[in-house]
């Protein structure tokens, strides 16, 4: 018999400090309802559930974007409504003032009221926004080269050519005018409406020409020296238009997930160009004609204002079915991501939360272990004192 090592009490006080880990391990899951607390609980689990928790993340993140795509969506489409209603009335007039039964003076009273109408189209397309972004004045169209650039991709500079041209950046319906001074060897590009301009340096050979302030750049690719090069760019013009105006709509948890929806101009001067007069011209036209104009002018006038204004009848309703085509889309998106959400969600909380039945039972077998190792380890602390037996 020895006392100064008591084995038994080791044994079971090593036993008791691993159940004392399980019991606290158990205690930790069941307060935080998670089967994976720290990597060390479960290191690929961790990685696979936090993959997965991203992912959830994300859905229900483009969740909201869809809706909140909707609404915009539906704020444009509301604007257009009342603008379709206006052009309706506008054409009623149209066709009232072709009529022989009313008088000069009538078919003036006909134009103050049309140019209120036209007016209040204009109104609708510069005040109808959503989250401070206008909607229907053509804000939201990425500036396009209109081709009559004389600066273009292909166009040749002495012996070098340019290769690319990117104006997304810049204003659309503008003109920007290129100037060499060969003295500094510096290209500057002036913008038209405003004499806005940004300088550059030219170099020998190759260049890609940024004016990151006017939101051009352009690349020439050659041999030349800056003085050749220069010298064929002095003059030029890069001419701009409006591109179609899209927003995109964030509607997946990764990159490229997106749907575009277009909101182009829709004031007065932007529809019914189809029949060859916009309806802002078209009713310019007509308010112009005084009560010494004649029954003719005044048909002339009425009949040209009423083909723009069925043209503009089609624009309008073309603008409507892609906007409720794309409200539908995104709904039907909103109800599919709704659907990966829940179901990426179940396949994460597998593999991350706890199951409180069985962790139930894991705390109710350590807490019993490790009362029952308490008991065992006094009991084995005490087992030397039987030493003294052979002391007396």
């Amino acid at each position: 018999m020895r006392i100064n090592t008591n084995v038994d009490a080791l044994n079971a006080q090593r036993n008791l400090n691993v159940t004392g880990q399980m019991y606290a391990k158990s205690i930790e899951k069941l307060s935080s309802g998670l089967r994976i607390n720290r990597a060390a609980d479960d290191a690929a689990g961790l990685s696979i559930s936090e993959k997965l928790r991203s992912q959830v993340r994300g859905v229900n993140q483009a969740i909201r974007n869809s809706q909140d795509g909707i609404s915009m969506i539906q704020t444009a489409e509301g604007a257009l409504n009342e603008a379709h209603d206006i052009v309706q009335r506008m054409r009623e007039l149209s066709v009232q003032a072709g009529n022989d039964t009313l008088s000069s003076a009538d078919r003036v009273a006909i134009g103050e009221e049309l140019t209120q109408l036209r007016d209040e189209i204009d109104g609708i397309a510069s005040r109808t926004n959503f989250n401070g972004k206008n909607l229907l004045n053509g804000s939201l169209s990425v500036a396009q080269d209109t081709g009559t650039s004389t600066l273009n991709v292909g166009t040749t500079v002495g012996t070098t050519a340019i290769t690319s041209l990117d104006v997304t950046g810049a204003a659309a319906g503008e003109t920007y005018t290129a100037s060499y001074d060969a003295t500094g060897d510096t290209l500057t590009l002036t913008r038209g409406s405003d004499s806005v301009a940004q300088t550059v340096a030219v170099v020998d050979d190759s260049q890609t020409f940024n004016f990151s302030e006017l939101g051009v750049s352009f690349t020439v690719s050659g041999t030349d020296v800056a003085d050749d090069i220069g010298a064929a760019l002095d003059g030029g013009t890069i001419v701009t238009s409006a591109g179609s105006g899209n927003a995109t709509f964030q509607v997946g948890a990764d990159t490229g997930q997106t749907i575009d929806a277009a909101f182009n101009a829709m004031a007065a001067n932007a529809i019914g160009s189809g029949s060859g007069t916009d309806v802002d011209a078209a009713v310019t036209a007509y308010a112009a004609l005084t009560t010494a104009s004649t029954d003719a002018d005044f048909k002339t006038a009425a009949n040209t204002l009423r083909d723009s204004l069925d043209a503009a009848l089609t624009d309008i309703s073309a603008q409507r079915s892609e906007l409720g085509s794309v409200q539908n889309r995104l709904e039907h998106t909103v109800k599919n991501l709704g659907v990966a959400s829940e179901n990426l969600a179940a396949s994460e909380a597998r593999i991350r939360d706890a199951d409180m039945a069985a962790e139930t039972v894991a705390f109710t077998k350590a807490q019993i272990l490790q009362q029952a190792g308490t008991a065992i380890l006094a009991q084995a602390n005490q087992a030397p004192q039987s030493v003294l037996g052979l002391l007396r």
